[in-house]
């Protein structure tokens, strides 16, 4: 409802058009009356009123000195301005406030009523206009994080973007950062899932200081910080996100730190991150690792291996073992395009194997260590390929079939669940996955779909329509409310009802008919 203040100086004025308008007919609502532009501007102050009434001529304060200075304190608020044939000139000059409807003296309830109409209507728009806006800036702030982090995703992986692509971004997500930058890269040794990258993430962004950016790539975790001025410092909460991170989810976090750098350099610093992430088996898992600490730079570089290991190692831990080939393949055409030397592709092999082996059985780490100096020994690239590639289906195909028992497990603890909640109104994928079973909705919707074929809201609908006839023929007088409420519709049977009548081919009421004269 749209407030209403009325003024004029003539009481019979006054109370003749709040009595003969139907103010709620038109979705308004009358909260004063004033017989002075005074009064008139002392009620707009106290009850803001959306549309004000008012004659030209008043006492104390004329109707467009009431205009003017409501302009000035409540530009939103619109103005029905009542005038004499002799002051409809004078009038006139209210339209720079914004004031269009003027009755002319003396007026009717036709008239009032089709002024009031159309500025509410206006109202409804200016309304209905912002609320859109507001909206969209919510939404907005809401991706904004996803997008940053999208942005700094691309920045470090994407060959073809510079300093003027940064300006760009800079300008257009509001940067305001323009220093000397570090990456830092983050690896969980073990198997690990979405909340455990989420999970480094959240804890490194709150132990850190300066941090500019975040994201996961692959199954890293990327964060950029402002270069800080004691390194000593830096490494102390680097040990203190590991060992945080150690003490809720028992698992140990690889970090590669990289050389402080300009922000245009970012994808050059992730290359060296990765680089030390590399190293890591010869320096054992676990710890924080700089350029310093490996021995590339002690040896001359002969070419350079443009290959991202999770594209192998991620299609082999889920048991993927078509594209884990393809990817192996890709791996193999790499090291051909580098001619490194000898040694130096036996590393990357090597180190190749060993991340592989980290995705297969734990009881035999022994034995495929003992493989190692077998790999050593192989003295053509074809032979290195073909060791790999048992060693890729071997695991692949053990994951494949350890992710089907755990998958399915998973989702035989979803099915059990919707059968337990069907009454809960507030059961859906988003409930399950972090209040029941503390997952990533988006994958387990995905898990949920693959193993039952349906959606997890279309199933919980058809579960709900099942129980529902179960009910009806345990209690043929139910009430349809009652349905609702017991279902999980909370106080809507007519939704119910429709979606009774989608799942079942009638209403409610229809199937109860149906039931009781199958009854004789």
């Amino acid at each position: 409802m749209y407030k209403v203040l009325l003024a004029d100086d003539e009481r019979i004025i006054l109370d003749g058009i709040s009595s003969m308008i139907d103010w709620a007919q038109h979705r308004t609502v009358l909260v004063g009356l004033a017989q002075n532009g005074i009064d008139a501007y002392e009620q707009i102050v106290r009850h803001a009123p959306d549309i004000v009434i008012s004659d030209i001529r008043m006492p104390g304060m004329d109707g467009l000195e009431l205009v003017a200075k409501t302009h000035a304190s409540h530009p939103r608020t619109r103005f029905i301005i009542l005038s004499g044939f002799g002051e409809f000139d004078y009038a006139n000059r209210a339209m720079q406030y914004g004031v269009k409807h003027y009755l002319l003296k003396p007026t009717n309830e036709t008239r009032i009523a089709q002024a009031l109409e159309k500025i509410v209507a206006e109202l409804d728009r200016e309304s209905s206009r912002e609320a859109f806006l507001q909206n969209m800036k919510l939404r907005l702030q809401k991706m904004m994080p996803h997008v940053k982090e999208q942005v700094l995703k691309e920045f470090v992986t994407n060959k073809t973007y510079g300093s003027r692509d940064w300006d760009d971004y800079r300008s257009l997500f509001q940067f305001e950062f323009d220093v000397r930058v570090r990456l830092i890269l983050f690896q969980i040794e073990g198997e690990a899932e979405y909340e455990h990258l989420f999970a480094v993430k959240n804890i490194a962004e709150d132990i850190l200081e300066k941090t500019l950016l975040g994201t996961t790539i692959g199954s890293h975790v990327l964060v950029l910080i402002e270069d800080p001025d004691d390194p000593d410092a830096l490494y102390r909460r680097l040990g203190d996100i590991r060992a945080t991170f150690a003490q809720y989810y028992k698992m140990d976090v690889t970090i590669a730190l990289s050389s402080p750098g300009e922000i245009v350099r970012a994808r050059s610093l992730y290359q060296e991150t990765l680089q030390c992430l590399n190293y890591r088996f010869y320096l054992d898992e676990g710890g924080i690792i700089t350029s310093k600490d490996t021995f590339s730079s002690a040896q001359p570089s002969q070419g350079t291996l443009d290959f991202d290991e999770d594209r192998l190692l991620m299609p082999v831990r889920s048991g993927h073992l078509e594209e884990a080939e393809q990817a192996l393949d890709s791996f193999f055409d790499a090291l051909k395009r580098a001619q490194l030397d000898i040694g130096m592709t036996k590393s990357y092999a090597i180190q190749l194997f060993i991340a592989l082996t980290r995705l297969g059985d734990p009881q035999r780490m022994n034995e495929h260590y003992k493989q190692i100096p077998q790999l050593v020994e192989m003295n053509t690239l074809q032979a290195m390929k073909d060791f790999l590639g048992q060693t890729v289906r071997d695991i692949a195909k053990r994951n494949y079939e350890q992710n089907v028992v755990k998958h399915t497990s998973i989702v035989r603890k979803v099915l059990d669940i919707i059968d337990q909640q069907l009454g809960n109104a507030n059961l859906s994928l988003n409930f399950v996955a972090s209040e029941m079973l503390y997952m990533n909705a988006d994958y387990l919707g995905k898990l949920f779909k693959k193993e039952t074929g349906e959606k997890f809201s279309n199933y919980v609908m058809k579960a709900r329509m099942k129980r529902a006839t179960e009910m009806i023929a345990e209690q043929p007088d139910i009430k349809i409310f009652e349905l609702a409420e017991r279902l999980g519709f909370g106080d809507n049977p007519q939704y119910f009802s429709q979606v009774f009548k989608k799942q079942i081919g009638c209403t409610p009421s229809e199937y109860m008919k149906q039931s009781d004269s199958s009854a004789f």
